[in-house]
Parts: structure tokens; sequence; C-alpha cells
């Protein structure tokens, strides 16, 4: 029985990877935008198309859709949507937004266009043994065109919104309007940030619960603690590039001269090309030089970028749905006590919060070994 099992595992993984294969040959034309691809209302679907590698038991489909920067600018955001087979719940399944983690800032990062664009998406499976419906954003500035968007909180917050508007859009009856936002790093910031923003943005969602993983919540904390190390050189390449975007024409003072050494933006252009977990040795081999001699002054305590980073970290506004945190105690890139910190604020401002403190788990493997804690709990929090 063992054996016929796991068999049957394998002829489903060889599924997926074939049908993965065959629809590598046309995957960029789904990326070209339509000339009025922007024009309607965020959480607008502007296309789909079902993918041949759905993981085991379900249905998935890549879809563009319409969305908007923190400024309220119309973009468009790709991602992906993925549905378990079986009967439909009574009105309707809940849908999961799921927040990735860093995988870099060019177009070619984003997730749904990967090989398995599923792969990365912590804990699907059991999501989908669940019955929930998953959609995963890719963000704005990955997959199709748009401005760069690195831990732009408000963008991505509404990336996530709407990418749960046009799964519903995309599902018609099978999905409800209850909502689960899940976020591990990056996505915790984006999760965070959707959790503070519905009521106003997109009020007719339920949020019924927030789980987030080492999330990036506190943008001065985590520049801080990697001022002088290969990571904030990292993170500093795609997030200070982000800023500038973002910011540069409303926010005086916003120029990448203004922080950065000489050095330090000669590298940008190759540094953002570059995605994270397929480059992390060329990205390393780029940054080290400038280690140490990359930010001309202390972005935590220089105008405007200090204020630019307290912005977009979490926390400025309470939500009623309760919040899950986990964080690994042998994290070397968020750290510990700034998530600690955070969930302490976040107490204060009367909200419900479980933390999950996990030895050994580190910045890579803590999403999934709070799997259990999470799932457990979101059957206490929502009932299902």
């Amino acid at each position: 029985m063992v054996l016929a099992v796991a068999g049957a595992l394998v002829a489903a993984v060889a599924l997926r990877i074939a049908g993965d294969a065959l629809e590598r040959p046309g995957v960029d034309e789904f990326y070209a935008q339509p000339p009025d691809a922007a024009d309607g209302d965020p959480g607008g679907l502007v296309k789909s198309e079902a993918l041949l590698g759905a993981p085991l038991a379900s249905s998935a489909w890549r879809i563009m859709y319409r969305s908007t920067t923190a400024d309220g600018d119309p973009v468009v955001v790709t991602g992906t949507v993925v549905v378990p087979w079986g009967p439909t719940p009574p009105g309707g399944r809940t849908v999961v937004a799921w927040g990735h983690p860093t995988t870099g800032s060019a177009r070619d990062c984003a997730p749904s266009y990967g090989f398995d664009p599923f792969v990365g998406i912590e804990g699907l499976r059991w999501l989908l043994l669940r019955g929930y419906a998953v959609v995963a954003t890719d963000y704005t500035g990955m997959g199709t065109d748009g401005p760069d968007s690195y831990l732009v909180g408000g963008t991505a917050g509404a990336n996530m919104l709407d990418a749960v508007r046009a799964a519903r859009e995309l599902l018609g009856a099978q999905a409800s309007d209850r909502v689960i936002l899940w976020g591990h790093s990056q996505g915790g910031q984006a999760a965070l940030f959707a959790a503070e923003r519905a009521a106003d943005y997109a009020p007719e969602l339920d949020i019924r619960a927030v789980a987030v993983a080492a999330p990036a919540a506190d943008l001065l904390g985590l520049m801080s603690a990697h001022l002088d190390d290969i990571s904030g050189v990292t993170i500093g390449s795609y997030a200070f590039q982000a800023f500038a975007d973002t910011y540069g024409d409303s926010v005086p003072g916003v120029q990448l001269d203004s922080i950065l050494t000489p050095e330090a933006i000669a590298i940008l252009p190759e540094m953002n090309e570059l995605c994270l977990l397929s480059n992390i040795d060329r990205l390393h081999e780029i940054g080290e030089p400038v280690v140490g001699r990359f930010t001309t002054s202390d972005p935590t305590t220089t105008p405007p970028w200090s204020e630019l980073l307290a912005e977009n970290s979490a926390g400025s506004v309470a939500f009623d749905a309760p919040l899950f945190v986990a964080q690994g105690l042998d994290d070397a890139l968020v750290v510990p006590a700034d998530t600690t910190g955070f969930v302490a604020h976040e107490r204060a401002q009367g909200m419900s919060v479980r933390y999950d403190q996990i030895p050994f788990a580190t910045h890579a493997t803590v999403a999934y070994l709070a799997l259990p804690g999470m799932l457990e709990w979101l059957s206490r929090v929502t009932g299902d």
C-alpha cells in the first residue's frame, strides 16, 4: 500500500512537471499587457489562462488583474489561483491570499512566471486539503510591467486584496467573501498592510484571520540590523530603488544619491535584475565589495529615508481579525527581538495575537515549521 501511494505521488508530480514544461514556450505572451489593461476598477480581471501543471487534485490559473500603488495610481499585476477539486461548500470557499517572501524585484522573478509557480506557496497542499481557494500575487513590477514595489507596504497590501477580488471574479460562486491573509517575510509585511487597509480599501471582503511568518514588519529594525552586511546590500538594492521609484516625484530628497554611495548606485542595475534564490552567489559576488560602503549615512536616522522606512513598517493601524505571528529563534535575517517588539505593539493596540516562537527555525524554514500551529489556530479562530 505504501509503495502504491508513493507511486501515485511520484506520478502526480511527474504530470505536474510535464504540464509546466508544455506551458513554457508561450509563457511570455501572457505577461504582455493589452493597451487598456489598467482601465477599470481595482481587482478587475484582465485575463486568465488555465495551467496544465496544477497541483494534485486541483485546478489552477495564471491571472492578470488591476490594482493600485500606495499612492492610488492604477497598475496591472499578475499571479496565480488554485482551487481544489470537489463540491463547493455552502456559501463558497474561503479564499487564502498568499504573500510570497523575497524572490527579487525584476519581472522574471515573479513566482507565477517560474517553471513551477506553486512550489513557493508555503502550506499550499494543506490549505487545499482544507477546501480553501488560494490566490498568490506577484506584486507590482513583477511578472508584467509596473513600478518597483519591493517593501512598499501600501502597494503590496493593495495587490493582495485585489488578487482576492480577481480570484472571486474568476471563480464565481466557488469563492466566498471570507478571506485569510497568509505571508512570509516580505509577504508578511504585505499581509499586515492588507489587513490594515482592508476596511477602507476592500470593505466587501470579510478578513477572518491574518497569519505571518518572520514578517518584515519593522523596516527600521530590519535595516538597522543589516547596515554592514551582505543582506543589507541585497535588501537595500531592491528596496532603495523601489522607494525612489515610488516616492521620488512626491517626497523631496528621495534620490538615490542622497543615501547611497556612488559604488552602491553603480551595482544597482545588475543587482535588481537578479532573482534572489537562483542567483544568490552572483548577488553576493557583486555586493560584497560595497559592504560597509553601501550607504552614505544611516538610513534609519536620515530623513526622508527614515520616515519612509517607518511609513512602510506595519502596526500603524489596528485591525479586528485575529493575528498569528511565527518567528524562528535561529532567524538571522528578521531578528527575533524585532518581531517580539512588533507583537507587543499589536497587543498594546488591543489586538488578539498568538505568537509562536519556534526553536531552531531559520528565516528559510520558519513558515513550514509554523504550519502545524498555524493550521490548528486557524481551525479555532475561523471554525474551518
